[in-house]
């Protein structure tokens, strides 16, 4: 028996990465996984993996910006599997750059994604969720909430979820639905390896560097955030709400 058997999940930007990492943990876990992401095609080689596990998976294009895209989306999860018990907000992208040299769309495009796609996968999630006094919502910060240098728009976007993560904690917590969020520190993904190529470095030689100043001395895994959600969405973590777990090898405050 799994912890998460029966239970229903969306996983927003699963196509690689972290969001793909959460929902093969939660399908491994016992879940029913629906894998969005921008493409369709995108999502074949995650719910490929969630199907040999012997577990259900269906991936869906969505456009988490799109509230019109976000309904539909989500109305055909529960058309097929008859209802939605958890929502990971993962879908997100960089745009970095110092302040005076930042566009009106990096702020945009940053702030439109993990932000406003959070808010609008969360709004029409809670929908099915208030009706059956039962569901999980995790939003994935970052450590770099806290502030980090050419990443107004990134830093601006994930303080923001924890701000959200709370107030959502507060108005949906009578109906039995728990949201928390979730803070990563330097994990290996695309988004490090693209961060190596723009400052023109071996993505071997950023991820020595970058591991010097964390006190595990290595960087984090997708798994290591999968390993968490996974437990903030089991009804193991029932009394923890409005919370943000840092996942970073280290304190909060070392980025």
């Amino acid at each position: 028996m799994g912890k998460l058997d029966g239970r229903v999940a969306v996983v927003t930007g699963a196509a690689r990465g972290i969001g793909a990492a959460e929902a093969i943990r939660l399908a491994q876990d016992g879940a029913t996984v629906a894998v969005f992401d921008v493409a369709e095609d995108g999502t074949g080689q995650t719910v490929r993996r969630i199907r040999e596990l012997g577990a259900e998976a269906i991936g869906l294009a969505c456009d988490v910006t799109s509230t019109e895209q976000v309904k539909e989306a989500m109305a055909r999860v529960v058309e097929r599997f008859g209802h939605l018990d958890i929502l990971v907000n993962n879908a997100g992208v960089l745009r970095d750059n110092l302040l005076f040299r930042m566009t009106d769309d990096d702020w945009d495009t940053v702030l439109d994604i993990h932000l406003k796609g959070s808010f609008i996968c969360s709004r029409q999630a809670q929908v099915y969720m208030v009706k059956q006094r039962y569901g999980k919502i995790v939003m994935t910060s970052s450590i770099g909430a806290l502030g980090n240098r050419g990443q107004a728009n990134y830093s601006a976007a994930k303080a923001g979820l924890q701000g959200m993560a709370r107030t959502l904690a507060l108005e949906l917590g009578p109906f039995n639905i728990t949201v928390n969020a979730v803070a990563p520190g330097w994990i290996v993904t695309d988004m490090l390896r693209q961060m190596a190529a723009r400052l023109e470095k071996p993505a071997d030689e950023l991820e020595h560097e970058i591991a010097q100043g964390i006190p595990l001395r290595r960087l984090g895994q997708p798994e290591d955030i999968a390993n968490v959600v996974a437990f903030l969405v089991s009804d193991e973590a029932s009394y923890i709400n409005g919370q943000t777990i840092y996942v970073s090898g280290g304190p909060a405050g070392l980025l």
